[in-house]
């Protein structure tokens, strides 16, 4: 299979509007094993979990400083964790819709980065189309397919093997499904995966209101038919249906999916600060509820000591959980089979692990082999904010590299060092400085000189907000750059957002 350039069977369908429903029963999990306050329930809960036989005992080398990456999948399935189909009223409930509306794509994926201190605790989106390489030899496509190529390519040979006992069917071809899934975030992050947390649509209906629903703000009211939200302006506590609406929203959002992620995240904060309070935990009912909705929805890998997983928690608090998305580039890229999807440089991807991970500087010493005063950068603004030319080029100034001069440029969405022939080592030099910008040559550039062009994407220095600056904290506040003024909070301590 690994000579093939695309899907040649099997191919999922596209799911649509059926998105980011489950993401913040993830954080429900790892704040209740991850606390001391349901120790006495674990018994009930692991005895219970379902489990899959994804990540081996001897799935590769494991990080020497202890750290935990945990990859959590948000599956828009219409089968509880033990693969019983939901009732009717249930899927009507969810506005599931039909399974060939995407059942096999993965709705959400998060990669939480657990560091050995657990002192901050990182979670990193991935938007669903982010146009990737796929594991397997599938090609580049959407990484919400991934899954799904696998698992249909594993239900047509166990067909051909003559399986047909249904629930074996399943669980083998599921099996597939995720461990393609795991390859592809390896590939196109550097990182190896040491768990495996999957829930479907149903855990994320059940916790919300087991918690009573979650605290959310909104600047302004907004309607929309394809997610089914319907919204004021202000704060509002929402659970159940409306919660998974204010989720899936995509269509009328100035970003799409992306500030679908910023929607998600804000949400999965507002949860934490729920699932941490007095109130919830130290409630029976509802810590009954909440481990009958876990058990009834995730499925972990079945070597994960979720004991000693919880010990190793047990000092996450209220601050200690960041938000990130990764690095992207044109949201509206034009793909030959998949439309248009979010563009995604791997070599950036890497590089903001590398930081997460605190190995860049390790891994990356470009910047020592170049002297500065031998490179003459030209930074020129395409991202419509005034003066952020003049500061970049004034940063990179003061690291000794010669002042080519600012100017503006036509609009662009990616940021690009730019370079002329046997100019690389001082592009990549430059682009580091940036905060790991990407590189590319240009045959009308002088030897001796880099261009670079400020996107709107650009976060590193001169723009106040750095690469690595939390896109949200855990009480759900979005991060403003230090120039603009901060939305406002509730006196609940909830912050608005669009």
């Amino acid at each position: 299979m690994a000579g093939r350039t695309g899907p040649a069977r099997g191919r999922p369908p596209k799911s649509g509007s059926l998105v980011g429903r489950t993401v913040a029963a993830f954080c429900s999990a790892v704040v209740l094993l991850g606390t001391g306050y349901a120790w006495s329930n674990f018994q009930s809960l692991t005895e219970n979990l379902a489990t899959t036989d994804v990540i081996g005992e001897d799935a590769g080398e494991r990080p020497a400083d202890g750290s935990i990456d945990i990859l959590m999948v948000g599956m828009d399935s219409r089968t509880d964790a033990k693969g019983n189909p939901l009732p009717q009223h249930v899927l009507d409930e969810l506005q599931a819709g039909d399974e060939s509306a995407g059942g096999l794509n993965t709705d959400t994926l998060i990669l939480l980065h657990i560091p050995n201190d657990t002192g901050k605790a990182v979670a990193v989106s991935f938007p669903r189309d982010a146009y990737v390489k796929i594991a397997g030899g599938y090609g580049r496509h959407k990484i919400n397919s991934a899954y799904g190529y696998a698992k249909n390519d594993a239900l047509e040979d166990l067909r051909k093997k003559g399986v047909t006992d249904p629930a074996q069917v399943e669980q083998e071809s599921k099996k597939a499904g995720a461990k393609n899934l795991i390859d592809t975030i390896e590939g196109l992050t550097g990182v190896k995966i040491d768990h495996y947390a999957e829930i479907n649509l149903v855990g994320f209906y059940d916790i919300t209101k087991a918690v009573g629903g979650v605290d959310v703000c909104l600047n302004e009211a907004t309607q929309d038919d394809f997610s089914g939200a319907d919204f004021a302006a202000g704060p509002q506590t929402i659970e159940g249906r409306a919660a998974l609406a204010f989720v899936r929203q995509r269509h009328g959002l100035l970003r799409g999916d992306l500030d679908r992620i910023v929607r998600q995240q804000v949400f999965m904060a507002g949860l934490a600060k729920k699932m941490l309070s007095a109130g919830t935990l130290s409630d029976p009912g509802k810590l009954r509820a909440l481990i009958d909705a876990l058990t009834k929805s995730i499925v972990l890998d079945k070597n994960w000591d979720v004991f000693q997983f919880a010990n190793q928690m047990k000092n996450l608090s209220g601050g200690n959980i960041a938000f990130e998305t990764i690095p992207t580039g044109n949201p509206e890229l034009d793909t030959p089979e998949d439309g248009q999807a979010i563009e995604i440089i791997e070599s950036d991807v890497k590089k903001f692990f590398k930081q997460l991970n605190g190995t860049a500087d390790a891994t990356t010493p470009t910047t020592a082999a170049v002297d500065p005063a031998t490179v003459t950068v030209e930074v020129r603004n395409a991202s419509g904010t005034p003066g952020l030319a003049g500061r970049v080029l004034e940063s990179l100034v003061a690291k000794k590299y010669l002042d080519g001069g600012a100017a503006n440029a036509d609009p662009a969405s990616t940021s690009v060092v730019r370079f002329g022939s046997g100019g690389e080592a001082g592009a990549d030099a430059v682009a580091e400085v940036l905060g790991g910008l990407k590189t590319q040559e240009d045959g009308t550039i002088p030897a001796g000189r880099v261009r670079v062009i400020v996107g709107s994407d650009y976060s590193g220095p001169g723009a106040q907000n750095l690469r690595g600056t939390p896109l949200v904290n855990l009480d759900g506040a979005r991060r403003q750059p230090a120039t603009t003024t901060e939305a406002p909070i509730t006196a609940d301590g909830v912050r608005c957002i669009n």
